[in-house]
């Protein structure tokens, strides 16, 4: 296939600063040839932040990091009008959303209201202020990071806005042979400074609309449906997965056909993308479990267990 060469270009570069995380890299290259958007989770100090950079530094377009707290502003993030006064005029300063990779490091530590400036701009590409519209860079793609294991001085992020990522995934250690190599590389001096660009900001938006072209059979879609119409069903969930998340299914599942070389889809591309795509928009009735997350991933897989597997 034309682009096998450029994504291997891409990950081959990622992967000099980005030491054993080949599967994650690939989720989130999923997420960006997909034209989506993903949220990593886990805990302080595993490269969350190191993945984001290293895909921003590989692409030669804008790179902008937030660093969300509670006095985080909406228009901090999508900008405002300001009044010149020589000019007597209002003129729009743009915020830190106006860039084609945007890291939102630490989302769930800003307010519900400053979380929701996110929402347009993640799901239209535009952000309105002021009754004026203005559009985004293209490609623009946003890598949300949290703990989800702290909880004091946070703010749990709404379904609504859970909805426009289209993967939540856990980063985890490396392994010891990966991790010895950690240490090496940053005694003499941090990888992730000496990246360069390997992929135009052009070349991303051709990838994209090549994935667009990637066929999925029917019987795929109805394998899609099929598990999405278990979760509406399903006895422990108050909220299944809605025909928003039946396309990020369907959306992720052409962009890593095409991660693998193929202009098709196949049935285990949707058994490996369900629980990054679907488990983070489904809801327990049971609130208060210890590890929801936890909880909601092994309900998917469980459902995957149950649901026929197509022959294509």
């Amino acid at each position: 296939m034309a682009y096998t060469e450029l994504i291997n270009k891409l990950e081959i570069n990622i992967s000099q600063a980005v030491f054993g995380k080949q599967p994650l890299v690939r989720r989130c290259l999923a997420a960006l040839f997909a034209a989506e958007h993903v949220l990593l989770e886990d805990v302080p100090g595993v490269g969350k932040t190191l993945i984001a950079q290293a895909i921003a530094k590989s692409i030669a377009g804008d790179f902008r990091r937030i660093q969300f707290t509670p006095d985080l502003l909406p228009a901090d993030i999508t900008g405002s009008s300001i009044y010149d006064t020589a000019s007597r005029t209002f003129h729009f300063v743009r915020g830190a959303i106006f860039a084609n990779i945007v890291l939102a490091d630490e989302i769930n530590r800003t307010t519900p209201r400053t979380q929701s400036a996110m929402l347009e701009a993640m799901n239209e590409r535009q952000v309105s202020v002021d009754g004026t519209t203005y559009p985004l860079p293209n490609p623009f793609m946003v890598i949300a990071t949290e703990n989800p294991m702290e909880f004091e001085g946070t703010y749990p992020l709404p379904e609504s806005q859970l909805d426009r990522f289209l993967l939540r995934v856990s980063v985890g250690y490396p392994d010891r042979y990966h991790e010895i190599n950690v240490l090496k590389t940053h005694q003499a001096s941090r990888p992730i400074d000496s990246l360069q660009p390997v992929l135009s900001s052009e070349q991303i938006i051709e990838i994209q609309k090549a994935v667009s072209a990637v066929r999925v059979d029917d019987s795929i879609n109805q394998y899609i449906l099929d598990i999405v119409d278990v979760t509406r069903k399903h006895e422990d969930l108050l909220i299944g997965v809605s025909t928003r998340g039946a396309i990020a299914l369907s959306r992720a599942v052409q962009s890593q056909a095409l991660l693998e070389g193929r202009t098709f889809a196949v049935p285990d591309d949707v058994k490996s993308l369900a629980v990054p795509v679907l488990a983070h928009r489904i809801v327990p009735k049971s609130m208060l479990h210890s590890n929801q997350r936890q909880m909601e991933e092994s309900i998917i897989e469980r459902i995957l267990e149950t649901v026929p597997v197509p022959v294509v």
